[in-house]
């Protein structure tokens, strides 16, 4: 890229100015070294759109221009000040009404050494009286396109990048350059296209490279896994660069973003973490408190002027369900919804593969990528790039939106995009990569918590109607006639599904139940079913019946939404259940039936420019039904076919049915397992977060803290995940928990000391009890490690685990050091003595006893 600043060449060329900036031709500004404006000529007043007055004292680049407002600007103007030389350069835009306007920027340091001077020119033409022309016109066409146009746009292989990074595509035998960016020189002073065919351990330091090729040997480099690190390219002195190198369509792609010079240069040197935001989102009780902790905790993580959180519905509309906003924002999203078509299928499945984007400016110019022509025919797929270049139909999207800075994260829930946690802000923004990290995250964990508040409450509406579900078949396997086992005993089909009506045609023959059609409507419902549906089509649903079937609108009322099962192959017997009529309006944030407009050039379609409120009146529409609603209304149909068929089936047979249907019951285990597996994991990223904080802490003591209590979490994880593998979802195997227990605490061990346990198998015991001696072992084991240790190392820290019979186990832990001292229990013990405590309260727990001695090290038994 060139610098585009002829007029202003370096060192001196500018400085030559510095008695008359109030007449010179060209944009030039005087700034101290904190970046406030001294002085400004005319050219660089009329581009940057302020009064002369307004100008002075406004920060260069938080106030006037933002965009440079990154390492790659304000960053390497602040450290070359520090090094006694300031000498930036780089291309910039300006967010205008009529459009972006991209300027090269040349900043030198004063004569004096106090300040600098900064030169402005456009690559387009040079500033003066009307700059604030058009340079990109909006487009206002709102004529009919095929918005199927949007899903063809290849917006993984855009050609290009954001500017904040450097980019190398690399053959990965060789790890020679195939592509790089065309600001290579960035990274790689003067190099640019000449880095084609350079070898990449001649360009990045060795270690980097080492690991890039250790993950590629191990296979840990595709479908976006990374390796990263933070690497200077001109010494240890020298500028340093956040590297990410992942693997795509047989090539490596390693990404190079520059990084302030100093952790205060951009937020606060010790960013706000995870943990406490984490801590308070688990504290929701519900999906949408969940929503608003995540967009409040991200917002103060990242600065963002708005965080929202958009869920998917099943037609891939969106809804924001959650927003945290700075008092000025222009317009709340809250409540909104959004047509499928703002974010198409092409940009969703992408969202599932690669989880996060950042963008800075969205004005900055896309970087191309330089190749070998070789390249041409199979362009470089940037699916996880992070620092891809957005589409032109997504850019024009945001500058209708009024966006500039943006994020968005996906949340993913049980492989499906859930949704999107989504910043935006109206200037440029940057954020950096600590902070980036921990909004991915809470992004992660807040799908964790969805799933499991929505896993939960699936559990609990299946529990409910597998329960209704049986009664009926009880009731089916004691009567002659179905029909009346189903809608006349104490348990009918209205107990299923949230059903407030519900029908069964049997030949000719019709018997209602609640609020349901008149006989006559739901033959002619049946008729209809008969026709439209295939022959071998058994369940149809929907919650908009009216639409499907026009007729329906005469008793939308009641049946606006239906499920109709056939029972036999004949489809003369059928069940149907029906919901009412639920009124609505739907807001949306625009028309939704004008998404998008004919455009030209990069972008052969336009988004829609309008996202002021627009309601919609929603008749002839239900609460929507559930897949399972539908597999448990098929498999009561498969149970009445039996009924049918055979009315007068023996009782052995009937009871097989009852063994049958019974048998769904035990899903509950089932389901009990999942809610462990999720309990499981949760406790683990609980670990992992306290872990996290154990390497970012200085104080020993802290440390220490921070790893014992991680070991007490995973000790009762460790015995959550023994329940989801234990055939008896009550007992737990006591034995295999301890002994995968001790495995985790081993890594806590120094150098020199061992782990070795012993246990009975199959020593079962209770949820309760399994917990409480999980944690006294951790205890103990945890505090031979600390007090057991000999100084030549070698330790050696036995554990076993017995059954006593009776229900009654033991458990010991014996170290080899030089075991208690006399009258140690009443000593003052050497740490805060929780450890201790933990354990006496835990033996109180499960009324257990504790047995010390030294043996010729200190042992102790737990008898429970």
């Amino acid at each position: 890229m060139t610098d585009g600043n002829e007029d202003f060449p370096a060192g001196p060329g500018l400085d030559t100015l510095a008695g008359r900036i109030a007449d010179a031709p060209r944009a030039v500004l005087r700034v101290d070294a904190a970046g406030r404006v001294l002085e400004a000529s005319p050219a660089a007043i009329a581009l940057l759109g302020q009064g002369g007055a307004a100008l002075t004292g406004r920060d260069f680049f938080r106030d006037l221009v933002p965009g440079a407002d990154v390492p790659r600007g304000r960053g390497r103007f602040l450290a070359g000040l520090r090094r006694g030389g300031v000498d930036l350069r780089g291309r910039f835009a300006l967010d205008r009404a009529s459009g972006p306007v991209r300027f090269d920027l040349r900043a030198v340091s004063e004569a004096s050494g106090t300040g600098a001077l900064i030169g402005l020119s456009s690559p387009e033409r040079a500033f003066g009286p009307g700059v604030g022309d058009a340079v990109v016109l909006r487009r206002k066409r709102a004529q009919a396109v095929d918005v199927s146009a949007c899903e063809l746009e290849p917006i993984h292989v855009p050609g290009s990048i954001q500017p904040d990074a450097v980019l190398l595509v690399v053959e990965p035998v060789g790890l020679t350059v195939l592509a790089c960016s065309a600001n290579a020189a960035e990274a790689f002073p003067g190099a640019g296209p000449a880095l084609l065919g350079h070898a990449l351990d001649g360009l990045l330091p060795e270690a980097f490279v080492a690991d890039l090729r250790g993950a590629q040997i191990e296979d840990r480099l595709g479908d976006g896994r990374t390796v990263s690190g933070t690497v200077r390219l001109d010494g240890e002195g020298g500028s340093a660069f956040r590297a990410v190198g992942h693997a795509q369509g047989g090539r490596i792609l390693v990404e190079l973003e520059g990084l302030p010079d100093r952790p205060g240069d951009f937020g606060p040197a010790d960013p706000l973490g995870a943990g406490p935001a984490m801590s308070r989102l688990r504290a929701a009780g519900s999906v949408a408190e969940a929503a608003a902790a995540t967009a409040r905790e991200v917002r103060a993580i990242t600065g963002f002027e708005t965080v929202l959180v958009y869920r998917f519905d099943a037609d891939w509309n969106g809804e924001a369900i959650a927003e945290d906003r700075v008092p000025g924002w222009s317009r709340s999203l809250l409540g909104l919804h959004f047509p499928a078509s703002d974010i198409p299928a092409q940009a969703r499945a992408l969202y599932v593969r690669s989880r996060s984007r950042f963008v800075t400016d969205r004005d900055a110019e896309p970087v191309p990528i330089l190749g070998d022509a070789r390249l041409a025919g199979d362009p470089v797929d940037l699916t996880f790039a992070q620092h891809r270049s957005l589409s032109p139909i997504h850019l024009e999207y945001q500058r209708n939106l009024g966006v500039n800075g943006s994020m968005s994260a996906s949340i993913i829930v049980d492989g499906t995009l859930w949704g999107l946690l989504i910043g935006h802000h109206r200037r440029p923004h940057y954020v950096p990569p600590e902070a980036r990290a921990s909004a991915a995250l809470l992004a992660e964990a807040l799908a964790m918590r969805v799933q499991e508040i929505e896993g939960r409450r699936l559990w609990e509406a299946q529990q409910a109607h597998l329960a209704a579900e049986g009664r009926l078949v009880r009731q089916l396997t004691r009567s002659d006639d179905y029909v009346a086992a189903l809608t006349g005993g104490e348990t009918t089909m209205l107990d299923l599904f949230e059903a407030k009506g519900a029908a069964v045609v049997s030949a000719d023959r019709v018997t209602v139940v609640g609020s349901a059609p008149a006989p006559e409507a739901v033959l002619a419902l049946r008729d209809w079913l008969l026709v439209a549906q295939p022959s071998d089509g058994t369940v149809y649903s929907t919650h908009g019946l009216p639409a499907a079937y026009p007729p329906a609108a005469a008793f939308a009322d009641r049946a606006s939404g239906l499920v109709a099962v056939f029972v036999d192959e004949a489809r003369r017997n059928l069940l149907m259940w029906f919901r009412p009529e639920v009124p609505s309006t739907v807001s949306w944030g625009g028309d939704p039936r004008k998404p998008v407009a004919p455009g030209r050039g990069a972008a052969p379609v336009l988004p829609r420019r309008s996202f002021e409120r627009w309601v919609e009146e929603r008749r002839g529409f239900s609460e929507p039904w559930v897949a399972w609603q539908l597999s448990f209304a098929a498999s009561l149909a498969e149970v009445v076919e039996g009924v049918v068929l055979r009315q007068r089936r023996t009782i052995v047979e009937l009871t097989g049915l009852l063994a049958d249907k019974e048998r769904a019951l035990e899903q509950k285990d089932v389901l009990s397992r999942e809610i462990d597996h999720r309990v499981k994991n949760s406790l683990q990223i609980v670990a992992a977060f306290l872990q996290m904080q154990q390497r970012q802490t200085r104080d020993p003591e802290a440390k220490q803290a921070f790893a014992e209590t991680s070991a007490r979490v995973m000790s009762v994880a460790r015995v959550h995940d023994s329940l989801y593998q234990a055939e008896n979802v009550e007992d737990v195997d006591l034995g295999q928990t301890i002994e995968s227990l001790c495995r985790d605490l081993s890594g806590m061990a120094g150098d020199g000391q061992t782990v070795g346990i012993t246990a009975d198998a199959k020593v079962m015991v209770p949820y309760r009890k399994a917990v409480a001696l999980s944690l006294i072992a951790t205890e103990l084991v945890t505090n031979a490690f600390k007090y057991a240790s000999r100084e030549a190392g070698g330790g050696h820290i036995a554990v076993s685990v017995s059954d006593q019979g009776e229900g009654r186990v033991r458990v010991r832990v014996c170290d080899d050091g030089e075991g208690l001292p006399e009258g140690w229990v009443d000593r003052k013990p050497k740490g805060t003595g929780l450890g201790m405590k933990l354990v006496r309260a835990m033996l109180d727990q499960i009324d257990a006893t504790l047995e010390v001695a030294n043996a010729p090290g200190a042992c102790f038994t737990v008898h429970a």
